[in-house]
């Protein structure tokens, strides 16, 4: 069995653990709200207007004419 000591090393241990986890919790959700915050006014922000494509002409190529030959 364990003795009384024993027993409440492990309670500290245990309570310190909750602790540390606790803080981590805290920190999650501060972070949580500050992203969803940013989302926020990112989705308010007003959005840039898209400018209207120009449509693109048909590019006729010219057929390659054959190389001139030199003369001798």
């Amino acid at each position: 069995m364990a003795t009384s000591n024993q027993i409440k090393y492990k309670i500290g241990q245990a309570k310190k653990t909750m602790v540390r986890l606790n803080k981590e919790v805290t920190a999650q959700k501060n972070k949580i709200k500050k992203l969803e915050s940013a989302l926020k006014r990112a989705k308010a922000a007003p959005k840039p207007k898209k400018k209207a494509v120009a449509k693109k002409k048909k590019v006729i190529k010219r057929k390659k004419s054959a190389p001139k030959r030199r003369k001798r």
